[in-house]
């Protein structure tokens, strides 16, 4: 087996295993949605990281933070709907990243690679970014799951009894956009979201925990991407589309099972 295509595997697996728990706090929190916005961002920090000459993963992640700080100020000012504030800023910051790409000159951009993924090209420096995030993620996700858990199923009930709901807020912000400026490389910036909830939509069928279910979300995540990439190979497609492709034949199939008992965060 190539070295390429190991590296590509250990990087969609490394992103999966973070994808599959945060996708599920995307799924029960309904806010699906709010990933979209900060993935479409995404190539707004692609350029500006091209412009300012600085690493495109931390000028993605910067941007989608601020995104979302944005996004949580305007809620708060109750101008307009969650669902329509998060529509005006996705597709207002693809927009923009489309069309400050097309001013760029004397720089070669490879537009396909950034929006559907070029996980072949994953390097070793990569792969130990990737891994660093796998490492925090899960450390942060085990010293503060219950935080995240009770917040979620009523967040003024948790502020009440002590939770720091505003800290969990934001690191699950930082989390996902940590996520997002990673496993962009893995799928791009428009599949990026399919990472994350397809997975954990298909996990929820079959757990009867919150706990069960991110593991779960975590495994089928990592089935997906062995067989995105193993299909790619056979069949000469794009990887990151058949690695989500994966995952949507992972849910159907299990939406096609008895219905079983599923976590009671809805």
């Amino acid at each position: 087996m190539e070295d390429f295509f190991i590296r590509a595997m250990l990087a969609g697996v490394g992103i999966a295993l973070v994808a599959g728990p945060l996708g599920c706090f995307l799924v029960w929190r309904r806010q699906a949605f709010f990933g979209a916005a900060l993935s479409h961002s995404a190539l707004l920090g692609v350029v500006l990281g091209l412009l300012l000459g600085i690493n495109l993963t931390v000028s993605i992640f910067v941007l989608c933070l601020l995104l979302a700080i944005l996004l949580v100020w305007l809620e708060r000012q109750r101008l307009l709907a969650s669902d329509t504030l998060l529509g005006i800023l996705a597709h207002s910051a693809l927009a923009l990243g489309l069309v400050a790409l097309a001013f760029i000159e004397g720089i070669r951009v490879d537009l396909l690679s950034y929006l559907f993924g070029d996980v072949l090209a994953v390097s070793v420096e990569d792969l130990i970014v990737i891994y660093a995030l796998v490492i925090v993620t899960i450390t942060a996700l085990t010293l503060i799951w219950r935080s995240f858990l009770s917040s979620t199923v009523n967040e003024d009930l948790a502020e009440v009894e002590g939770v720091p709901v505003t800290r969990a807020r934001l690191v699950f912000t930082l989390l996902i956009a940590g996520t997002i400026a990673v496993g962009m490389k893995i799928v791009g910036i428009l599949l990026i979201i399919s990472l994350l909830i397809i997975p954990a939509a298909a996990a929820r069928r079959l757990s009867a925990t919150p706990e069960q279910m991110a593991v779960i979300a975590a495994i089928i995540g990592v089935l997906s991407v062995v067989a995105g990439l193993f299909g790619s190979l056979r069949w000469d497609i794009p990887a990151g589309p058949a690695i989500v492709v994966a995952a949507t034949a992972c849910f159907i199939t299990i939406m096609a099972w008895p219905r079983r008992r599923t976590p009671h965060l809805r």
